[in-house]
This record gives structure tokens, C-alpha cells and sequence, in this order.
């Protein structure tokens, strides 16, 4: 194997990613080496390009990013067990310490110490990556490439929907990214009757509807209040999944919850927000904050709910080689893409 890649590379604390040619990663006794034949983009990697503030803060300059993707075993350092050479693969992208109160006690996802491939730690967007052998996930046959890359966020998308009880009850989704479509899509696969989704793109809420059986929204030029009504609900919406990260979206969100209602937030709203605190006491609400994936169990049930006719394929609008990166960057930043895969075979 040659000892150098191709990587997308944060060379400069500037605006941009760059194609450079990187030493291929060593591993140690713990860890496997991946052959990564596709990426996702995210809108972490989006911020990383934009260089904003929040970038400039946390990412070493230089950096490989990009975090979601799937591949191939190539190597195993002389530890590992229960994974082979050639074994298709993805991965979770935290990287957790060993010694917190919460990793001790197998609440991984709730580790202080957490640190990040592609933000903290070299990252995927390359030809090859290392892992430690514990983050990586193996993949079913039945689960393509393309899927596999986009794991991470339907992790995301998994864990803040079944953060609650979903069965027989009525969903209201803020924000047709992505994360939000696939929230909508795993709603309804686990039995949620009415799945209504937010946004004011018309192209995302187009492409929710072609995804997911939900009802779109665009809350422009409808008001919530009239859904309820149309669809015939009892009181509200009993339970919220914010993905925009706006204030008005969460606002319109608090008003059409039933009496104790239950929000989950993976939305980050920019700065502070003002919060109308008696609404959410007055309604009885429960909000819970939901960061990243259970670290597996989210990973096992959306491989099972995949395997068990979930498709999501559809997410996926824009495929790129990976020396095309502009061009799947530019779709993911003209706000009207779903996600974005980069191919690196």
C-alpha cells in the first residue's frame, strides 16, 4: 500500500478546504485502518469551511475533516478482536475517554471527554482513516455504501426520535434539513400517526414529502393552528422533534403542544434565545437536549429498523467524486440539498 492519500484538508485558517496529499494514518495496537470509499458532508464540515467562529475556536489548523462515511478494514492493530481485514464498516466519530463517572458507567454518548473525528482528531474525508477498533460499526450486506456514509446523522435523526415514546402519537418536526427528513422518516416507520414537518425552503419540504409520508409545512404560509384543526388532533402535538436550530420555530413549537407534551431538541439555536419559561411550565412541557448517538444503542437500532424496511435512501440527492468537493460543497450551502455523498474509490 502507498504511504500517502489524498485528504481534504483545513490547511489554513481561512475560508476553504483544500485537496492535498497526506501521509496514510499508522495505527496502533487498538486501532483498524479504513479504506473509506464514501463520505457525507455535514454541516459541521460546513461551518469548518465557512471558518466562523465556532470553527476558529475548536479546529486545529491543520485538520483532515468530515466524519461520516463508510469503508473497508484494511488493517488491524495486534489487540483488536472480532474485526477482519476486508470487513465493511462505518463508525461512530466521538471518540470518548475511560474515565468519567459517565463512561464507567456505559453512558458513552454523556462523556465529557469526548473528542471528534474530522473536528479534534484527523478525520474521513480521505482515502484512508484510523479508528479505534471499539467506534467501529460493521455493516450488513444489506446496507449500501451510500447509507453507511450518511449513518452518523441518522443517528442523530434516531436517537432525538425515539427519545420518546412515538406509537399512535401526533409529531410535529421543525426543520426539513436532512436530520429532520429522516427524523420524519423513522417516526412513521415506528408508528407515529400524524408526522407533520416544518420549514420555509419549499425545496426541502418537497423533498420530505418524497421521502417520508408526512405532512409539510411551510409555516410562511400556514399556521400550525390550522393543521391541528385539518388533521383532526385532540389538543396539539404530543411530541416535538426541533431540528432548525430557529427561535421562531421553537416558539411556533411550544404553542402547538398538547398539555404535557414532550420535546426533543437537536436544533443549537445561534447565541442565546429568549424563552417564555411560563408557557413551557404553564403546558406541563419536557424539553430534553439530545447530542450526537447512544453510543451503540442508537447504532443498533437504526442498522435493525434499516434491515427491517426503513428506507432513507432518498436523503440523498447530490453524489460527487471526491476531487468534485466544490461542487458537493456548493450544493450542500445552496440550502435546497438534501445529503450530500463524496465518493474517494
Amino acid at each position: 500500500m502507498n504511504n500517502e492519500m489524498k485528504a481534504l484538508v483545513k490547511a489554513h485558517a481561512r475560508e476553504g478546504l483544500w485537496l492535498q496529499t497526506a501521509p496514510v494514518p499508522e495505527i496502533g495496537p487498538d486501532d483498524v485502518l479504513i479504506r473509506v470509499n464514501k463520505t457525507g458532508i455535514c454541516g459541521t464540515d460546513i461551518h469548518i469551511w465557512n471558518w466562523d467562529a465556532w470553527a476558529a475556536g475548536t479546529v486545529p489548523v491543520p485538520m483532515i475533516t468530515g466524519h461520516e462515511f463508510a469503508g473497508q478494514i484494511v488493517e488491524t492493530g495486534r489487540n483488536v478482536e472480532g474485526l477482519e481485514i476486508g470487513q465493511r464498516c462505518s463508525g461512530e466519530g466521538h471518540l470518548i475517554g475511560k474515565t468519567s463517572r459517565q463512561s464507567r458507567a456505559g453512558k458513552f454518548h454523556l462523556d465529557p471527554a469526548t473528542r471528534g473525528i474530522g473536528v479534534n482528531e484527523q478525520g474521513a474525508f480521505a482515502q484512508y482513516l484510523r479508528l479505534p477498533a471499539f467506534n467501529v460499526v460493521p455493516l450488513p450486506d444489506e446496507i449500501s455504501d451510500d447509507i453507511g456514509a450518511i449513518l452518523d446523522p441518522l443517528g442523530n435523526a434516531v436517537h432525538t426520535a425515539l427519545s420518546f415514546d412515538l406509537i399512535g402519537e401526533d409529531v410535529l418536526i421543525t426543520g426539513a434539513g436532512p436530520i429532520g427528513i429522516m427524523a420524519a422518516a423513522v417516526a412513521r416507520h415506528v408508528g407515529a400517526r400524524h408526522v407533520v414537518i416544518t420549514d420555509v425552503n419549499p425545496d426541502r419540504l418537497a423533498l420530505a414529502e418524497r421521502v417520508a409520508d408526512v405532512v409539510p409545512v411551510n409555516v410562511a404560509q400556514e399556521d400550525l393552528g390550522n393543521v391541528i384543526a385539518r388533521l383532526k388532533m385532540r389538543q396539539g402535538f404530543d411530541v416535538g422533534l426541533e431540528m432548525s436550530g430557529n427561535q421562531a420555530a421553537l416558539d411556533q413549537m411550544i404553542e402547538a403542544m398538547t398539555m404535557g407534551g414532550r420535546i426533543a431538541m437537536l436544533g443549537i439555536p445561534p447565541g442565546k434565545s429568549p424563552v417564555d419559561w411560563s408557557r413551557i411550565v404553564f403546558k406541563a412541557i419536557t424539553i430534553k437536549g439530545v447530542y450526537g448517538r447512544e453510543i451503540f444503542e442508537t447504532w443498533y437500532k437504526m442498522i435493525a429498523m434499516l434491515e427491517n424496511g426503513l428506507d432513507v435512501s432518498g436523503v440523498i440527492t447530490h453524489r460527487f467524486k471526491a476531487d468534485e468537493f466544490e461542487a458537493g460543497f456548493a450544493a450542500m450551502k445552496s440550502g435546497s440539498s438534501g445529503k450530500v455523498v463524496l465518493d474517494w474509490t
